[in-house]
């Protein structure tokens, strides 16, 4: 599915160039799950967004499902990401205007998808995260855990064929985190492939292979 070959990422700096990522060649299966873990600038979160193709300013090889990602422009990057997608974000990026089922359904109004439909979809998510009550809430009146759950839904609701997802648990206690673990588990089991980052060992465990940054290279 996703093959990337001599990835690399820099800065520039009146030092120089600093780099974030260094020769990074890696394989990703359909139907993988895997983890990314490694200490704080890493480079964990950088891989991330040049996989599900919100980074551009890297050099090197990206193939996705035999495209090639490196010859694309941004547009046709954006409009990929729309179409195969989700992604949990550290920081939640919920758009602040939007309730939470507005925030659900932005990722629904990219797909031909009926409005009645999109509802429907909306309101099973809700349902099946314990969050009815707080539909017409905005971000800002949702404590960090509340928020961390919506950005989740946000990121499976449209049932990606990618799942990123960048320390997902991280504001949630242990059994949200691992409700949330679960869900990806059996996301996985039915096809999405998943890559997610996270610093918890009991939640690394759930993938199948555990890829190690350390200052931008892959620990062989």
């Amino acid at each position: 599915m996703i093959r990337l070959q001599n990835i690399e990422k820099a800065y520039k700096t009146r030092a120089g160039e600093t780099f974030v990522l260094r020769q990074i060649h890696l394989d990703i299966a359909e139907g993988d799950f895997v983890t990314v873990m490694g200490p704080s600038g890493a480079g964990k979160s950088s891989l991330l967004a040049i996989l599900g193709f919100y980074d551009h300013a890297w050099t090197g090889d990206y193939h996705f499902r035999n495209e090639a990602v490196h010859a694309l422009s941004p547009k046709q990057r954006a409009a990929l990401n729309k179409k195969e997608v989700g992604f949990v974000f550290q920081q939640f990026h919920l758009l602040d205007d939007l309730t939470v089922a507005e925030n659900l359904d932005l990722p629904l109004s990219y797909r031909d998808l009926k409005k009645a439909e999109r509802d429907a979809m909306v309101a099973d998510l809700l349902d099946r995260f314990g969050m009815v009550a707080k539909k017409d809430l905005y971000p800002s009146q949702l404590s960090g855990g509340q928020q961390q759950l919506v950005a989740v839904a946000r990121a499976i609701i449209a049932k990606p064929t990618l799942l990123l997802a960048d320390e997902p648990t991280g504001n949630l206690h242990t059994d949200q985190g691992r409700e949330i673990m679960e869900l990806f588990k059996k996301l996985n089991a039915a096809g999405t492939t998943i890559v997610q980052v996270t610093h918890n060992n009991d939640w690394a465990a759930y993938g199948n292979r555990i890829l190690r940054l350390r200052d931008g290279w892959i620990e062989r």
